[in-house]
């Protein structure tokens, strides 16, 4: 990558500002210069270059001095929130953040884990890939329950973006015709172990409002033309996708959206840069720019655009516009209806429950996967069948026990040698990811008196589980142990963990579409009621979680809201 597209000072005024370089960010800075806009993305945290920086990537754990685990001390110092997250070690923390530096607080009674990703490319470096795209009986939950409000939106509006995006990025899967769950434009499907092949018959012949089919993931089962000209290649279920890949087989801001951006010449990137706030013009009504702190030199700048994107991820884009107060918005930027901060969601995890499997003594598997096998959501759909609203989804799989469950087995001698060389018994798992209330009390503020190190207010979160969301988790857990009991697996174990919200790494809400201004901030192009050059696109633009995997809904949604936002600046009405 050319070092001349790293700013610091510039007088330029820029067509656009993207604020944030994940996944919404990548996607925004694309669109934006592909329309032929100059665009400046500001990124708070370091740069990062597809492959030269992906110093864990092919690093064998016995090349690593704790075999990929971290000091204690280290973990704790610095990594204490961060720890949580499955995928964190010592081949790739260097792309999680630094809790000791990013503070923020919490009621002591009610925990929430916010994990993150402060580099270029974000959390697209970290993110898990599963990628489901919404229905109509998502975006009309809320407003057949009356829980948050209705969206602006419905499937029709966002079903060709879908389209669109899907065949940037490269989505695996089959096509099933379940109308929960909308068909992608899909690359081939990972492939059922024979285990998985039968409990799929299993279940689907017990329940006949369930089905049990391949993950859908942005993994490169088969690349087309157009994604080897992105410089991507297939995916080699290598299992090191958290480090970096080198192939760009999975979907990132590096392999995917920063490339096209800068083939146009219309990219600038702030990378080290704290956006304090945005820059308000009460005169015209307008974002004019955003004020930035220098991370490394503490300096402070200002860069200015004729529109501003928000892709800073929910909680991060929150704190920037709770922070950007003036006369004409004393509570935050844009939020004269009062709910900036308000229904922050995040999916429900921790539940499941999983087994052993008989037989199957002489089935085999070698190599990885990057996905799994999904039930799509079955609970309230034609009627309603639960003591709660909404529903869930499962994910899971089957595996061979292998070496490493030995370590957790007493055992020792001859026996206990050949037996860690040897596949162990099937294990099958299921577990839940469900839809949490957008609730009003579930919400995110600025501490009145803590800051950080660059001297910003710290973040002050404030969320918890309902009752309805605890219904929803034992009922994950009862039916995915009923499940797995009917299809003749043995020593089934339900689980409900102690897991904070926050931890799902799903955070949505905190500055919601919707149809009345008076009540939402943003409306169905992700433009702000208040402020029409402003836009928001990433999680904090959700008025509701829905049960699937969320990233391939920002990303449709940040398409359409640029293609609307590129309209608006060609007429003058913004």
């Amino acid at each position: 990558m050319s070092k001349t597209i790293y700013i610091k000072k510039t007088q330029e005024k820029f067509d656009a500002i993207v604020v944030g370089s994940g996944v919404t960010g990548g996607w925004a800075a694309k669109e934006l210069c592909e329309k032929g806009l100059k665009t400046l993305m500001v990124e708070r945290g370091r740069p990062v270059e597809h492959r030269k920086d992906y110093v864990g990537e092919g690093v064998k754990p016995w090349e690593m001095p704790f075999r990929g685990k971290i000091e204690r001390d280290i973990v704790d110092e610095q990594y204490y929130i961060q720890k949580q997250n499955y995928a964190f070690n010592d081949a790739t923390k260097h792309f999680y953040a630094n809790d000791r530096d990013h503070p923020y607080s919490t009621p002591q009674e009610k925990p929430f884990s916010w994990i993150r990703g402060n580099q270029l490319g974000g959390k697209s470096l970290l993110w898990h890939r599963q990628s489901y795209r919404w229905s109509d009986l998502d975006f009309t939950a809320n407003a057949k329950d009356g829980h948050g409000v209705d969206w602006p939106i419905r499937y029709k509006d966002i079903e060709s973006w879908y389209d669109y995006v899907e065949h940037h990025v490269g989505i695996s899967g089959s096509v099933e015709n379940i109308p929960v769950l909308p068909d992608s434009k899909f690359l081939p499907p990972f492939e059922f172990n024979a285990v998985e092949k039968d409990l799929k018959a299993k279940f689907e012949k017990k329940y006949n409002d369930r089905k049990l089919i391949m993950g859908r993931c942005a993994h490169l089962s088969k690349p087309a033309p157009h994604h080897i000209e992105q410089g991507r290649y297939q995916c080699m279920a290598r299992n090191e996708c958290q480090k970096g890949c080198t192939f760009g087989a999975y979907f990132s801001t590096q392999s995917s959206t920063l490339p096209a951006a800068l083939k146009t010449n219309n990219l600038s990137i702030a990378t080290n840069s704290i956006v304090h706030s945005v820059i308000y013009d009460p005169k015209t009504n307008r974002a004019t720019g955003v004020r930035i702190i220098d991370s490394e030199t503490l300096e402070t700048r200002e860069y200015f655009a004729k529109v501003i994107f928000l892709c800073a991820s929910t909680l991060g884009t929150t704190h920037v516009m709770l922070n950007s107060i003036s006369e004409a918005f004393p509570t935050g930027i844009a939020n004269s209806s009062g709910v900036l901060g308000h229904y922050l969601m995040d999916h429900l995890y921790g539940a499941g429950a999983n087994g052993t499997v008989p037989g199957f003594e002489d089935e085999y598997y070698s190599g990885r996967r990057p996905t799994g096998v999904y039930i799509p959501r079955f609970r309230n759909v034609t009627k309603k069948d639960a003591d709660f609203l909404r529903g869930y989804s499962f994910a899971g799989g089957a595996a061979r026990e292998h070496w490493s469950q030995f370590a957790y087995k007493d055992g020792f001698g001859v026996d206990f040698k050949n037996a860690i060389k040897s596949a162990g018994e099937w294990k099958f798992g299921l577990r839940g990811s469900g839809e949490m209330l957008p609730r009003y009390e579930n919400q995110v503020s600025l501490h009145p008196t803590k800051k950080d190190k660059w001297g910003m207010p710290q973040l002050h979160i404030e969320c918890d589980y309902s009752d309805n969301d605890i219904k929803m988790l034992n009922d994950i857990a009862d039916t995915a142990a009923e499940m797995l009991e009917s299809a003749g697996l043995k020593n089934v174990q339900r689980t409900v963990e102690e897991w904070p919200p926050g931890l799902s790494i799903h955070e949505m809400g905190t500055a919601r579409m919707g149809k009345d201004p008076k009540t939402s901030i943003l409306n169905g192009y992700n433009q702000a009621h208040d402020v029409p050059n402003l836009f928001v696109t990433d999680g904090a633009s959700m008025a509701s979680c829905a049960w699937q995997n969320p990233s391939l809904t920002f990303m449709a949604l940040t398409a359409r809201a640029c293609n609307y936002a590129v309209e608006q600046l060609k007429l003058g009405n913004i």
